[in-house]
């Protein structure tokens, strides 16, 4: 099975973690070169986010792993 070296998630999360604080632990994994958090959408309680993470070697799992760690969601895989 090939390596995934792109990832775009469309997550909801809450307003705390910062996307600062959450990008520095996902960049923090094991083959992972950039991370880039972009909110589009905000509530009173939760923000919708574009996550998308480069490296040669992204592991899916810890990924969701500490999103959801995080009190966020993943709503769905975009690329």
């Amino acid at each position: 099975m090939g390596r995934i070296r792109r990832l775009v998630l469309d997550t909801l999360k809450p307003h705390d973690p910062s996307i600062i604080e959450l990008a520095e632990s996902l960049s923090q994994l094991d083959g992972i070169e950039a991370v880039n958090i972009s909110i589009y959408e905000m509530d009173r309680k939760v923000e919708n986010a574009k996550i998308t993470i480069e490296g040669s070697d992204i592991q899916f799992e810890a990924i969701m792993s500490i999103i959801s760690d995080n009190g966020g969601a993943v709503h769905s895989v975009d690329e």
